[in-house]
């Protein structure tokens, strides 16, 4: 194939996924690379007498790299959702060179040196405030990305990017290897006792489509949850509880070497630039700034939440402890032998809450089809923000079970983009959304994106039925689309989800409320045989229920960001003191989660080995877990105006769009949302919210 004919080698808005392969990465990057080193040239060496601009300079270096930058994109997403050895050795053999390139932009002199030339010239002065941003930003990035440094210190950083981006790319192919590697197949029907008949109907689908007899289980959610949380079999529920607890902890996948490599990185290179550590090196232009300043946050709602927490403990232990007393007619035996193990806590909450509030969520399940839910979502946005999202046809694909849609306001196209919802063995699991092409719909150029989840399949004949949980997370990652594609900010780096990673989650979480109300549901929650709604009687249960187990809940996602903290804050400086010897990886993790867990973790309990958030790239959430609790924060002291307005107000909806999604990081996210609020956030909102104020009163 020429280069020319080469698909990665142009960035075009119908993306040729049907027809790029593994061959054709290397040569494309390449070629890619030498575009980007001149059009460097080109900005740092200005023709005699030619005066330092806007245009040759600082919208030169937006455009600097674009090709390559969209190009890396389409091929780590394909690693991503349709990876191969073939793929995943190419994309290996680029991403070195590619974060060579890209840490070597922010230590070039000679970039760094035509910026500070632009600065000082008076039309730097008046350039307008979102432009004036960007060139600030700018000037920051270069400094904490080493552009003060000497020659031999940027050798060193240049060296500890390159590191990083192939550790963490290993990191995160250990976790997917280590996912498939497992299966579960029963053959002997009651050992599934207590498992819902969907649950067994996917198990034997997949057992079918693998060609083994019985019922297969996986570590993919949908297959683990609804065994942890409904099967019968004690011993069944630790091993896969286990399997999972223990993923990439071993043998040729061990990740905890590559955590230790990854950590000392991470805290060489903030040390290197002056930092006190990695977390206050990638904070300081987010809205916490500091790493002390996340913890305090982390240590506040923990505070808040804490007896909550420990009296939903001895509420579950007690109650398991009658249960099986009633089951065996003996009296429970004494508080020391009620506690629970790991794979105890889903199966006796869901008994407990089904005990509580006579709702099992499975219930659920035939009021949320999948392509019903899509419908009501769409709805929702069209009544909030005047969008229509439709189906299109003439997107080439990945793979068959992608979907693909328009999104218009009026006759104006704002973009398209995918949607790959179901698991696959060559797919990564979770769910996540992806910028492909940022555009600025207002002068025509449409923006293009992806969202990815791994929800419930359809089976047979039947449609997807998600649980509750899942059409959440389908909401939450569309929020994040929306941000991209709403976004109206000229300049691409500081448009759509471009924005402080503790504001970024605002956009999503926001989304998941209209899950909860009765006026939203009743768009698309419909049962899929008959059309009803939701029984009002079964709708009160699941409000009821909301909140059971809510300070556990809030204790796990707490625990994450204090373990995030601690690691980057308090581990990795230990790792690196030679008068220090730092304690073995999975004891000090263990540790740090235990105050937060309802259960005691055992010795190998290994949570940290498969935990992408922090380690899947150089950066990723690492020092930045503590993002979703900040932004739970956000959106629920803002989805409060809606409630006040109606949860269908166009006029809040328009001033959401207007004065957060369509803004970008053109404005301090503190200054948009009190734009758009017309006040800080009041993190009691979450509190209230969540049923942790005053609950004994209730």
């Amino acid at each position: 194939m020429t280069l020319a004919a080469n698909p990665l080698v142009h960035e075009r808005f119908s993306i040729a996924f049907d027809q790029i392969d593994a061959a054709q990465v290397e040569p494309a990057i390449a070629h890619l690379l030498d575009q980007a080193e001149a059009e460097l040239q080109a900005i740092v060496a200005l023709p005699d007498g030619e005066p330092r601009t806007t245009a040759n300079t600082l919208h030169a270096f937006e455009e600097l790299g674009r090709g390559l930058e969209w190009a890396m994109g389409v091929v780590g997403h394909l690693e991503s959702v349709a990876t191969t050895p073939e793929l995943r050795a190419a994309y290996e053999a680029v991403q070195p060179k590619v974060s060579l390139f890209s840490s070597r932009v922010y230590q070039d002199p000679g970039l760094y040196a035509a910026l500070k030339q632009f600065a000082a010239t008076s039309e730097a002065a008046a350039l307008d405030p979102t432009h004036a941003r960007l060139l600030r930003k700018l000037l920051d990035a270069f400094r904490r990305n080493g552009a003060e440094l000497g020659p031999d210190d940027k050798q060193r950083l240049a060296e500890l990017e390159v590191e990083l981006a192939k550790i963490t790319t290993k990191f995160s192919q250990n976790v997917l290897d280590a996912t498939n590697d497992y299966e579960l197949c029963i053959t002997d029907e009651a050992q599934l006792a207590g498992l819902p008949d969907s649950a067994r109907a996917a198990a034997k689908a997949s057992a079918d489509k693998k060609g083994v007899a019985g019922w297969r289980f996986t570590l993919h959610a949908p297959s683990m949850i609804p065994l942890l949380t409904y099967l019968d079999d004690a011993e069944i529920r630790r091993q896969v509880w286990m399997a999972y607890a223990t993923r990439a902890s071993a043998g040729e996948r061990d990740n905890r070497e590559l955590i230790r490599q990854i950590l000392k990185l991470r805290e060489t290179k903030a040390k290197l630039l002056g930092y006190a550590s990695f977390a206050d090196l990638v904070l300081e232009d987010r809205m916490a700034k500091r790493g002390e300043t996340a913890r305090t946050f982390v240590e506040d709602l923990r505070e808040r939440s804490e007896a909550f927490f420990r009296a939903e403990i001895v509420e579950l232990q007690e109650f398991r402890a009658t249960e099986l007393a009633q089951t065996s007619g003996q009296a429970s035996g004494p508080a020391e032998s009620r506690e629970l193990a790991g794979w105890d806590v889903g199966y006796w909450s869901e008994k407990a809450r089904r005990a509580r509030y006579d709702f099992d969520e499975e219930q659920l399940r035939p009021y949320f089809a999948l392509e019903a839910v899509l419908d009501g979502m769409f709805e929702l946005v069209h009544r909030l923000y005047g969008i229509n999202v439709e189906v299109v046809e003439d997107l080439p694909k990945w793979h068959d079970d992608v979907r693909t849609y328009r999104v218009r306001d009026g006759e104006v196209e704002l973009g398209c983009f995918y949607a790959d919802l179901h698991p696959r063995e060559d797919k990564r699991g979770g769910a996540w959304m992806n910028s492909l092409i940022t555009g600025l719909p207002s002068a025509g150029r449409p923006h293009l994106g992806l969202i990815c989840a791994n929800l419930t399949e359809p089976l047979g004949d039947e449609p997807a039925l998600l649980t509750h949980r899942e059409v959440e997370t389908i909401f939450h990652e569309f929020g994040h689309l929306l941000h991209h594609l709403l976004s109206e900010v000229e300049v691409r780096s500081l448009a759509g989800t471009n924005v402080a990673w503790d504001f970024v989650e605002l956009p999503s979480q926001i989304m998941e409320n209209w899950c909860w109300e009765r006026a939203s549901l009743d768009l698309f929650a419909r049962h899929y045989e008959t059309g009803e709604r939701i029984p009002d009687e079964l709708f009160d249960k699941m409000i009821r229920a909301r909140n059971f187990m809510s300070a556990t809940a809030m204790m796990r996602q707490l625990g994450f960001a204090s373990l995030d903290l601690a690691l980057h804050l308090n581990y990795a400086p230990l790792l690196q003191a030679p008068d220090q010897q730092a304690p073995p990886l999975l004891e000090f993790c263990n540790a740090q989660m235990q105050p937060f867990s309802v259960a005691p973790l055992p010795v190998d309990y290994a949570m940290i080995c498969g935990f992408g958030h922090l380690f899947s790239s150089s950066v990723a959430y690492a020092a930045g877990y503590y993002s979703y609790k900040w932004a739970e924060v956000l959106d629920a002291d803002a989805f409060s105006q809606f409630k006040a307005d109606g949860v269908f107000s166009r006029e809040v909806g328009q001033r959401f769009r207007e004065r957060v999604l369509a803004r970008g990081d053109s404005r301090d996210p503190a200054e948009l949302y009190r734009e758009f609020r017309g006040q800080d956030p009041d993190l009691d909102a979450l509190l209230v919210r969540s049923g942790l104020v005053q609950r004994s009163a209730a």
